[in-house]
């Protein structure tokens, strides 16, 4: 298993986030990212999961998309997973693109893209 400390994987992260088109910041304004080194065995069994998969990242929240004029809750999440994310990749270079896809990918979800419409 790959190796990288976790202020190291932070830092990733938020590479990730800094690499986003200036046009989406506002957008991501009532969002925390966060990094949890395992996601909780409960949300794996709901979600589906079974033995050996893998969950890199989570977003929860309610879409831009499904939201009214006025909406106003607590922040969206997008939780991203290392340890999973650590088995996953062989080098930091496939580490560094995963990262990049998975926080991507989440925040996808928070624009109310579907998985099938993911760009990747």
């Amino acid at each position: 298993m790959l190796r990288v400390p976790l202020e190291e994987f932070e830092a990733l992260v938020g590479r990730a986030l800094d690499q986003l088109p200036e046009e989406f910041g506002h957008l991501l304004d009532n969002v925390a990212v966060l990094v949890e080194d395992e996601p909780d065995p409960e949300i794996l069994a709901e979600m589906g999961f079974g033995p050996g998969e893998e969950l890199l990242g989570l977003y929860t929240g309610i879409p831009l998309t499904e939201r009214e004029v006025g909406w106003t809750a607590l922040p969206d999440a997008v939780t991203i997973y290392r340890g999973p994310l650590l088995r996953h990749c062989r080098d930091r270079r496939e580490l560094i693109r995963e990262v990049r896809d998975t926080v991507v990918h989440e925040l996808g979800h928070h624009f109310g893209l579907s998985d099938e419409e993911m760009p990747y």
